[in-house]
Order: structure tokens, then C-alpha cells, then sequence
């Protein structure tokens, strides 16, 4: 029983270490676009706490080898994300987990390791940090809960980086057998709840993988909707200017000088050669008459 059990926590270690390093890819991104863009800090920064929680605990329990080795190197990879985060997240999501990272990795860690080891005796001390640890690895399995939400409303596991969930998923597993074998209640009941959100969480990637678009696809879409935007801004320009056009040929026949004095006279001696003499008589009078009323 107990050899059985070494395997399983030896397997456990692996699967941890594997389930820590697949963040990796995701901060990559991040480095290489530096902006954490929808990606959220409070999963890394819990789980930081957890690890170090587990990494005091398994230090305290009796046989805690595997424990302490597998904590340890998840809180030194998380110490890495946590930086990174900082480094390239905006102002204001900075700012905040600053202060979070300050309230819970060192004032709240430091606050347990103070007490348990000067105001505890005996099997006291590994009951306190074996249920803050149970609590916080519950609220490390939950914290991808934001991410699911993301998932929901923008029907797109992007955010949801599928090996994180895989490996939540066998690390729950296995971790819950080991705990059966070694009726360890502080390591049982946390493991077994990230088992069944890992397994929510892989069902969700499997209902909204097929329905997310790849980035490629997105990326020619915003450049044909340049391109269309850019077509249509030149073939309004070209309606603008033919509608100029058209506005300064009215404008210019509206502005056109009227006829001379001379050619109005011209034309209207051409109109009187047209006339008979009796109609030509009758014109002269009329201009007689006018010039006298005139004087």
C-alpha cells in the first residue's frame, strides 16, 4: 500500500509539474505582444499562495517529501507568471494585483507561518495549515471559473488555454487517489473538486473549440474590412469630386456676365428686318413715343 502510494504521488509530482509549466505558452505571448490582454492574474497569484502554503505543510507533515518537492517548484515557476503579469498587464489591472500580491503572498503567508510556528503546538499546526491549504487549492481550482464566464459569453476558449485544464484534470485525479491511500483529507477533498471543475472545464473547451475562430482568420478579416472601409472611402471621395464638379458648372453658369447694352440692341435690329414696313412703322413709333415720355 504504501509503495503503491509513492507511485501515485511520484506520478502526481510529474502531472503538477506539467500542469505548472503549461502556462508557459500562454506568457509567451504575453512577452511577445506584451499585453495580457484578457488573460487574468488571480489564478496565478492564488495559486502562488497555494503552492507555498503546500510547500510549509508537506515541512510539517511527516512524510511530506513529495509534497514539498512538487509545491516547490510550482511556487518558483509561479513567482515567474506572477512578474510577468505585472510587467505587462495595463495601469489599472497592475495596480490592483500589486496590492493583491502584497495582501496574500506576503502579509497573509507570513501572518500563517508566524502563528503556526509561535502560537501552535503539537498536531494543531499541521490541522490550521492543512485546512487553509485544502481552502486555497479549492479557490485555485475555482479561479479558472472567470475564464469559463469569458468562455460563455464569447463562445471562444482563447482564453482558456486547453492544457491548463487537461492537466487541472489528471492532477485532481491522481492527487485524490493518493489521498485515498493515504487517508489524507487535507489533500482529498480540494483534488477531488478540481477533478470534477477540470472535467467541467474540458467539456466547455470541447462544446466551444469548434466555434472559436482562428487567429489567422480573424486577423484577414480585419484587414478585408480595412480594405473594404479603404475602397469605400475612395469611391465616396470620387462621388464628392464629380459632385463638385457639377456644383461649380452651375455655379459658373449662374455667374455668367449678362448681355451687353450693344448686343442687346444688335439682336434687336436683326429681329426688325424681319418686319413689314407697316409692323416697322410701327416699332419707330413706339420708340419716338418712349423717347419723348423719357424727356
Amino acid at each position: 500500500m504504501g509503495s503503491l502510494s509513492f507511485i501515485l504521488g511520484v506520478i502526481g509530482n510529474v502531472i503538477s509539474i506539467l500542469m505548472f509549466i503549461s502556462p508557459v505558452k500562454t506568457f509567451k505571448q504575453v512577452v511577445k505582444k506584451k499585453s495580457t490582454e484578457n488573460y487574468k492574474g488571480i489564478p496565478y497569484i492564488t495559486t502562488l499562495l497555494s503552492t507555498s502554503l503546500w510547500t510549509f505543510y508537506g515541512l510539517l507533515k511527516p512524510g511530506g517529501l513529495l509534497v514539498v518537492t512538487v509545491n516547490t517548484v510550482g511556487a518558483a515557476l509561479h513567482v515567474v507568471y506572477v512578474l510577468i503579469f505585472l510587467v505587462y498587464a495595463p495601469k489599472n489591472i497592475k495596480v490592483r494585483s500589486v496590492k493583491l500580491v502584497a495582501a496574500l503572498n506576503v502579509g497573509f503567508l507570513g501572518a500563517v507561518i508566524t502563528v503556526t510556528l509561535l502560537a501552535l503546538r503539537g498536531a494543531t499546526h499541521i490541522t490550521l495549515v492543512g485546512l487553509l491549504c485544502a481552502g486555497l487549492t479549492i479557490g485555485m481550482y475555482a479561479a479558472p471559473l472567470s475564464a469559463m464566464r469569458t468562455v460563455m459569453k464569447m463562445k471562444s476558449v482563447k482564453y482558456m488555454p486547453f492544457l491548463l485544464s487537461f492537466f487541472q484534470f489528471l492532477n485532481g485525479a491522481v492527487w485524490s487517489a493518493y489521498a485515498v491511500l493515504e487517508k489524507d483529507y487535507y489533500i482529498g477533498v480540494p483534488n477531488g473538486i478540481g477533478f470534477l471543475l477540470g472535467s467541467a472545464q474540458l467539456i466547455l473547451y470541447w462544446i466551444y473549440k469548434s466555434k472559436t475562430m482562428p487567429e489567422e482568420s480573424e486577423e484577414r478579416m480585419e484587414d478585408e474590412g480595412s480594405a473594404h472601409l479603404f475602397k469605400g472611402a475612395i469611391q465616396m471621395q470620387g462621388i464628392d469630386e464629380e459632385t463638385n464638379m457639377k456644383n461649380r458648372s452651375l455655379n459658373k453658369g449662374n455667374s455668367l456676365p449678362k448681355p451687353s447694352v450693344v448686343r442687346q440692341y444688335s439682336q434687336k435690329i436683326v429681329k426688325t428686318i424681319s418686319l413689314s414696313p407697316y409692323e416697322l412703322q410701327k416699332v419707330a413709333g413706339n420708340d419716338v413715343e418712349g423717347l419723348m415720355e423719357s424727356r
